[in-house]
């Protein structure tokens, strides 16, 4: 394999101005079809908002917003290769001032806090994304955070027990680069395909694996694809 190419620097996503005529640039990422053209039917109907690039998985929504001048983008959260909470810490460093939505099916607050962590500024339902997703496009091109209705004091709630009990944890045990390398290696990518995936080396690669079995007390490739069910990394 060819070594990378040269990292590009960093680029700064600029929103139109308030009161400008120019759409918002939308990246849509879902990896399901039927969901991507429903939630797109949505958005292009409004004369403010435009899909302008689509994606059926994470590592390919990066691909796309390389390729892209986008404002917003609207990352499906259970995706292969790269999910949408990895693509959206990956999108947050390429394009610094992107804004980015999660939509999901998941109605849980682990999920959220995930991705608020991650720099997403909102969390989606897909049973009501026909209800909610124009106004949270609007929201998040404000620079406000939208959640779903109901969803903020129950999260707030269930998270302040959860620290009460000593049961929320500050620091996950692995990297966001462990994180991406062991869902790519559970999902039965090669070596190869992680790195030209994840735009790193084979060597890293290989060592980043090294990483994960030592943190966890694995073994085997086995082992990884286990616990990267058990941590929801991968869907069954």
């Amino acid at each position: 394999m060819s070594e990378p190419s040269p990292v590009e620097p960093a680029t700064v996503a600029t929103p139109p101005p308030a009161g400008s005529t120019t759409p918002i640039r939308i990246l849509l990422a879902d990896d399901h079809a039927l969901v991507r053209r429903g939630v797109r039917l949505i958005l292009d109907r409004e004369p403010d908002l435009r899909v302008v690039a689509e994606a059926g998985d994470g590592a390919e929504a990066i691909e796309e917003a390389r390729r892209h001048e986008i404002d917003l983008a609207i990352l499906d959260i259970a995706m292969p290769r790269l999910t949408g909470l990895q693509a959206t810490r990956e999108l947050a460093a390429l394009k610094p001032g992107l804004r980015i939505l999660m939509l999901t099916m998941h109605d849980n607050e682990q999920y959220l806090f995930q991705a608020l962590k991650a720099g997403a500024c909102g969390y989606v339902l897909k049973s009501v994304a026909d209800r909610d997703m124009v106004a949270a496009c609007r929201a998040a091109m404000r620079n406000e955070p939208f959640l779903y209705p109901g969803a903020v004091t129950a999260l707030i709630r269930n998270y302040l027990d959860r620290v009460r009990h000593g049961e929320e944890n500050a620091e996950h045990l692995l990297t966001p680069r462990e994180e991406e390398v062991l869902k790519l290696v559970a999902e039965g990518h090669s070596s190869k395909e992680i790195a030209e995936i994840l735009f790193i080396s084979v060597k890293t690669v290989h060592r980043h694996r090294a990483n994960l079995l030592n943190k966890l007390g694995l073994h085997d490739r086995l082992a990884l694809t286990r616990y990267a069910i058990r941590a929801g990394l991968i869907e069954l």
